[in-house]
């Protein structure tokens, strides 16, 4: 690999959190307290990875901006709600710690860029012993959300690592979108919630079907060779 810290920054929702039945839910529960249409099952996948509020002005498009900002003030509501119910669990994807215990050990720095707030964060991390493990946390809560590349600058400025030195990890068009505006290796993943064409279509470098091929790809995506191929492209 090339010289200088090596980054390897992962989404969160459909990545490594099994999170899609929760979040589908909150959505279906907004739109029953406000009194509005829920949106077709179909649309909601399409939607995870985007900021909140970006989100369900797409969800709910027939909607003026009041309901808008109080579909976002429900939606965080109700997941708070659940949160602070002893059963609730939002469960990694089988291979996430073993993932990041093997990028660590490799020398690999960790980071987040997710489309979910700080607050959810934190508690998934606390929920699952992760916390600590990620030197940078970026959340739209202190920089534009994905597909704006914002999040992945700022994950580098905080560790010093190069574009070409770091690898976006994430299962939607925007983690991919992201990594490209950014000029970081964009590694899809195929079990989230966009498809797999699409990822690609979008402009993903690889895509891997399971946890256990994050190392070996983002090593092969950060070799000598690799780099001198994108170049010359």
């Amino acid at each position: 690999m090339s010289v200088g810290p090596h980054l390897i920054v992962f989404d969160l929702d459909g990545t490594l959190i099994d999170s899609v039945v929760h979040i589908a839910r909150a959505v279906r529960e907004t739109a029953k307290v406000l009194a509005i249409p829920v949106p077709e099952a179909s649309a909601i996948p399409r939607v995870i990875g985007l900021s909140l509020d970006v989100a369900i002005a797409r969800l709910f498009p027939g909607q003026g901006a009041d309901v808008h900002a109080e579909a976002d003030r429900v939606y965080r509501k109700v997941f708070a709600e659940w949160r602070a119910q002893p059963a609730h669990h939002e469960p990694l994807f089988p291979g996430s710690t073993e993932a990041l215990d093997a990028l660590q050990a490799a020398g690999f720095l960790l980071g987040i860029a997710t489309g979910k707030g700080r607050r959810g964060v934190d508690f998934i991390l606390n929920c699952h012993g992760l916390t600590g493990r990620f030197v940078t946390i970026q959340t739209p809560d202190t920089a534009p959300g994905k597909p704006d590349p914002g999040m992945l600058f700022q994950a580098m400025k905080d560790t010093g690592a190069a574009p070409e030195n770091t690898v976006m990890v994430g299962d939607t068009v925007y983690d991919i979108g992201m990594a490209r505006a950014a000029g970081t290796h964009a590694l899809g993943v195929s079990w989230g919630n966009h498809p797999v064409e699409d990822l690609k279509a979008e402009g993903a470098h690889m895509v891997i079907d399971r946890l256990d091929q994050v190392l070996q790809a983002s090593e092969s995506l950060l070799s000598p060779s690799t780099l001198n191929a994108k170049a010359a492209s």
